[in-house]
């Protein structure tokens, strides 16, 4: 076989990533009816059709899944090639990491701090999200790590290992103090609380159950700085993993209870090719225990 069009056979591996012709056209900054032009000279040069309709669905045809196959492995050894280039330059090796929206910014910013080095060798790129996008981006190459306080995303996708760093209690905290004993006297208290869909906000909505406590939830967040904002305007009462507690206690707020047997968890979340990136093996190799024992991300040893 004679040469083959490799943008076209990008395009067709793009519309079977994204799983439409309009999702892969809004990526590839290009129209539908372009894409679908290259796709269809793709298939006259193959000699059979790459995609077939499922009711509304488009799928692909047993050519197209073997051609999709190759393609596959073509772009995904690209993108490992260019991250491998990317982390052995002479100059600073730039580490792309996605935050879960719903984590603690100031624990999640401790434990970064905790493997980039002072000496400018590492560019830090940060991009915050939902786990969902964020594993997606992973998925394609467009981050180094995830951190997140769940790891269930990941499962999605068998390319993706994670890790878990550790986990703490939390706190109940408020600009006002609350009448009666906790956590008996959350019942009217309004409670801000993150969206039931994060792993956190579950288990708060199981504890309340379990303790026999229906809440006034004046609000679910996806955004941890948003719902501490809230909180500060509207007196509500909001949770913070116990090791930030502190830290918001000093900025106006007052305890009104903690617990141990609700817990934000933090996990990380890479492709195996990025275990060789110096921040990464940092991170996997670090042991965090003290860090969520109570003691400073500082302290922790990296050697």
């Amino acid at each position: 076989m004679a040469h083959l069009n490799y943008n076209h056979l990008y395009y067709f591996w793009m519309v079977r990533k994204k799983g439409s012709v309009a999702k892969a056209a809004e990526a590839l900054f290009l129209t539908p009816q372009t894409v679908t032009g290259q796709i269809r000279q793709l298939e006259q040069r193959l000699g059979g059709k790459l995609f077939k309709r499922q009711g509304r669905q488009l799928v692909t045809s047993e050519l197209g899944e073997l051609v999709f196959r190759y393609a596959d492995k073509m772009y995904s050894l690209s993108y490992e090639m260019l991250d491998l280039l990317n982390y052995n330059q002479d100059s600073s090796i730039l580490f792309e990491v996605g935050t879960s929206d719903a984590l603690s910014k100031s624990l999640a910013s401790r434990l970064l701090l905790s493997v980039v080095p002072d000496d400018g060798s590492i560019h830090l790129n940060c991009f915050e999200s939902s786990d969902e996008d964020l594993i997606e981006r992973l998925s394609q190459h467009k981050l180094d790590i995830v951190l997140s306080g769940s790891d269930s995303e990941s499962l999605k996708y068998p390319e993706i290992l994670s890790k878990k760093l550790g986990q703490c209690g939390i706190s109940f905290v408020s600009t006002k103090t609350l009448d009666g004993e906790f956590p008996a006297n959350l019942k009217d208290a309004k409670l801000l609380i993150p969206h039931r869909k994060t792993a956190l906000g579950q288990q708060l909505l199981r504890w309340f159950d379990e303790i026999g406590l229906v809440p006034n939830i004046m609000g679910e967040f996806d955004d941890a700085a948003m719902m501490k904002a809230f909180a500060h305007l509207s007196n509500g009462v909001f949770v913070v993993p116990t090791l930030y507690r502190e830290e918001i206690l000093g900025r106006g707020f007052v305890l009104i209870g903690q617990t141990d047997e609700v817990h934000e968890e933090y996990h990380v979340m890479f492709a195996e090719r990025m275990i060789q990136h110096p921040a990464v093996r940092r991170l996997l190799d670090a042991d965090f225990t003290e860090f969520f024992s109570g003691a400073e991300a500082a302290s922790i040893a990296l050697d």
